[in-house]
This record gives C-alpha cells, structure tokens and sequence, in this order.
C-alpha cells in the first residue's frame, strides 16, 4: 500500500468511525466491511478500530463534560467527606459506570484472540446485524420508556454492563447492546442513550489505550501518522454525530436503524454468497 494510500484510506475509515460508534449501527462491522471496499482490500484490525475509537470517545469526553464532572466529583466526594445529600444519585451512578465497565473488560480479556480474528469473519458481522438490529426493534416496540437515568439501579446498572460487552462481537454494536437493554428495561430512548455513552467512556479508553501501547510502531496496516489522522477526524465527525443522534432519537425512534442494519446484513450476505467478499480479509 502506497504512502498517500494509507493515509486516504485511515481519512474515510475516521469518517466512517466518527459516523457511527455513537448510532446503533455496529462501528466495528462499518471499519471491518469498508476494509474490503477500500483499494488495498485489508481488514483494518481490532488494535487501528480501538484506536481511533479514542477519538470518537474524546468527542464524548467533551460534549457529556458537566455530566462527567458531577458523577466524579459525587463519587470522589465520598472518599473526602464532602458529599452533598443531592450528590448521592450521581455518586451511585459513579459506581454502577464501574461495575458495568468489568463484564466487557473481563470478557473481552478472556476472548480476546477470537475477538481479534474468527469473530471478524463476515458471515459473522451479517448475522449479528440482522439479529439485533431486529432485537433493537422489538426493544423500542415494546419498552415502556417512561425512566431517566436517576432510576437507575444496581441489577439495570448491571443488566446494562453485560449488554455492552455484546459489542465485543462485530456487528452487535456497543451503543445499540446498551440502548437494546436499557429499552427493554422500560427506560427512555434518550435516557438509554445518553448512559451508553456515559458506560462506554472507560472501556473504550482503556481497550485504545490498551491497543496503542501493545502494538506501537505497528498500528496494524496503517502507520502512526494515518492513524493519528483517522482519531482526529473520527473525533471531530464524532462530535457532530452525538449532537444529531440525541435529537433524531428523540423524536423519531430507533426504527430507521433497524430497518438499516437488516438491509446492510441482508447485502453483505448476497456479497458474501456471491463471492464479492471474502469472508476473513
């Protein structure tokens, strides 16, 4: 792969990244079937994809700042005596962040060689988009979606750990796992939403930062440099894609989602069937 390739194709997998970790769509099957469009036709990897998903993350970062700030200072302010009688619901939510963080990491350590290589097959990605794309559809048909955050308790704090470490499987989705449950659990759309992005921030962080460190100087198939670039662009696109989703989700539902993962699944299938893709890139 040529100097200026690599870095055109680092630019759209950002693109691509920052469009959709934060929509129920599944980021990593988006990365892994854009790989095999892309000229050089390479699987970007799970260290490039955990990566960059530091960039969309920073995006969370910074658009949930004052949220952020309440639940640490809560939570740290149990440590120092100044806990406020207010501060006890973000300080809960503190905690449960915590507990729901260790599913996905405990896991995701477990199986972390078939996540980096048979469960990228694309047979694989197909299905699990149609699966709970469908799952999410009935979730959002059926939830009663009537509780905000400050409802949440320690067994949906937990329900919700364990449907975020589904996205370790491409095509599940991270966002899509925990807005799934949360639905499900009778919370509403935006509240779903709102919390997967909350629950996501330490285990993102900790698998990119995780990824950087075990494979620098490598970075998979891209160099340093296209990979600083596709975190940059994934955080700025990211950004933008919080902002629309909160207000799409809102007012609209999750139905054009469903509808969408059934068809990409349902097409890669035909590609897959066809011989257009290979299965393992």
């Amino acid at each position: 792969m040529s100097n200026a390739q690599s870095w055109l194709e680092a630019a759209i997998l950002g693109v691509i990244q920052g469009l959709t970790e934060f929509l129920p769509v599944s980021s990593s099957a988006h990365l892994r079937i854009a790989g095999a469009f892309l000229p050089s036709g390479t699987d970007p990897g799970a260290a490039f994809t955990a990566i960059i998903q530091i960039g969309t993350e920073a995006a969370v970062l910074l658009y949930f700042r004052k949220d952020i700030w309440r639940i640490a200072t809560a939570w740290l302010g149990q440590f120092f005596g100044k806990q406020a009688t207010h501060d006890a619901d973000n300080a809960r939510i503190g905690w449960l962040v915590i507990i729901g963080t260790l599913p996905i990491v405990v896991l995701g350590l477990l199986f972390k060689d078939a996540i980096e290589t048979s469960l990228r097959n694309l047979w694989f990605t197909a299905f699990s988009l149609i699966g709970f794309g469908i799952l999410l559809g009935i979730a959002d048909r059926v939830g009663r979606r009537r509780w905000g955050i400050d409802r949440l308790g320690w067994g949906s704090g937990i329900a919700f750990g364990f449907a975020q470490a589904m996205a370790l499987l491409p095509g599940v989705s991270r966002s899509g796992g925990t807005i799934t449950a949360g639905l499900f659990m009778g919370f509403t759309r935006e509240a779903a939403a709102r919390y997967s992005f909350l629950l996501a921030i330490p285990a993102v962080l900790a698998s990119g930062l995780y990824q950087l460190l075990k494979t620098w100087g490598q970075f998979g198939p891209y160099g340093p440099g296209p990979t600083l670039l596709a975190t940059g662009i994934s955080f700025v696109v990211g950004y933008a894609s919080i902002v629309g989703f909160l207000k799409l989700v809102s007012t609209r539902g999750y139905m054009v989602f469903v509808v969408y993962r059934v068809l990409l699944g349902s097409a890669l299938i035909i590609l897959l069937s066809q011989g257009r893709l290979l299965p393992l890139g």
